[in-house]
């Protein structure tokens, strides 16, 4: 069924202030193909914060931090899911969906974090530090998950670690998350030393910088980054906290330290912030594209499975982190 030629247009209205007249045309059909093989399919997106504009606000059902959308795609009513994001993030939808068919439209859509790390590599640190509990972040694939305690996002990290109730975790793999964690709590952190490709580029010195340019300038910083970034920043927080922030407090003028779509998606929500953007983007997230969101749909790809005697100590960890 043909989507109304309103429907798009209604869609249009929602972010013509992030993307320009002469780029909206090129989205449309796909967009319009989207919409329509979604109720064919039974199907839903859900998408990541750093997606661009046309696949955050204009196909996708459910968005939001890792957080968010683990938590979400746990009560989603649909045959298909759709992972507008990265890998990891498909095979955290497919453990808690395991009936569910969960598509990642690229393969190639990885993770900086992810790859930093192996199961065998958790097992090296369990021998080396006998006893003491591994949180693994989110931001790591199953078989890494599998090997783990509990798993935790940037948002809930201080929260898990603390509930564990022990003197020193493990803290995988994200070594500047885990030092920022660290300055939090009275809890001993033993760190890995991953790196988000995106958030290690900041420096005190971009801060500097916009400060000057931009006097006033609110800066809002992911824990992704490094320690004396989150120093130099008015706040750290997941993406997630980053948006509400923003809503809570509508300073007039406001710089996020994180991935570049980012910005643009809260821009939308809010019209009377004006968003300075510093641009470091994630080549991974922006693999995803409308037209291979299109295709994974018409076509079943790419499905996403996972290995069930590593599935089920996986999940595990992840229900952990959602029951805190």
């Amino acid at each position: 069924m043909p989507v109304p030629l309103s429907t798009v247009a209604s869609l249009y209205d929602r972010v013509r202030r992030v993307i320009p007249p002469i780029e909206w045309p090129a989205f449309t059909d796909d967009i319009e193909a989207i919409l329509a093989l979604k109720r064919k399919r039974n199907a839903v997106i859900l998408a990541h914060n750093y997606q661009t504009p046309e696949i955050f606000h204009c196909v996708a059902d459910i968005v939001g931090d890792s957080l968010a959308l683990a938590r979400k795609a746990m009560t989603v009513d649909a045959d298909v899911i759709v992972l507008a994001g990265v890998h990891f993030m498909a095979e955290t939808a497919k453990l808690l969906n395991p009936g569910k068919t969960v598509l990642i439209p690229d393969l190639g859509a990885g993770c900086s974090l992810a790859d930093s790390i192996t199961a065998s590599d958790v097992r090296l640190m369990r021998q080396r530090y006998p006893g003491v509990p591994v949180v693994t972040y989110v931001n790591t694939s199953a078989a890494v998950k599998a090997e783990s305690d509990i798993c935790c996002t940037s948002g809930n990290a201080l929260a898990v670690v603390e509930s564990l109730g022990a003197p020193r975790v493990i803290m995988l793999p994200d070594e500047y998350l885990a030092q920022n964690i660290a300055a939090q709590t009275k809890v001993e952190i033993i760190a890995w030393k991953g790196h988000c490709e995106v958030h290690e580029r900041f420096s005190p010195a971009d801060i500097s910088e916009l400060r000057a340019a931009h006097p006033g300038v609110t800066v809002l910083a992911h824990p992704e980054c490094p320690p004396e970034v989150v120093a130099a920043a008015d706040f750290a927080g997941s993406t997630a906290a980053m948006s509400d922030y923003v809503g809570r407090h509508k300073p007039s003028r406001v710089v996020l330290m994180t991935e570049c779509s980012m910005s643009d998606n809260v821009a939308v929500e809010h019209p009377d912030v004006d968003f300075v953007r510093p641009c470091n983007l994630c080549p991974h997230m922006k693999r995803i594209t409308l037209a291979n969101i299109r295709a994974a749909l018409e076509e079943n790809r790419h499905v996403v499975t996972i290995d069930q005697n590593v599935a089920e100590p996986a999940r595990r960890a992840v229900e952990r982190m959602l029951a805190i």
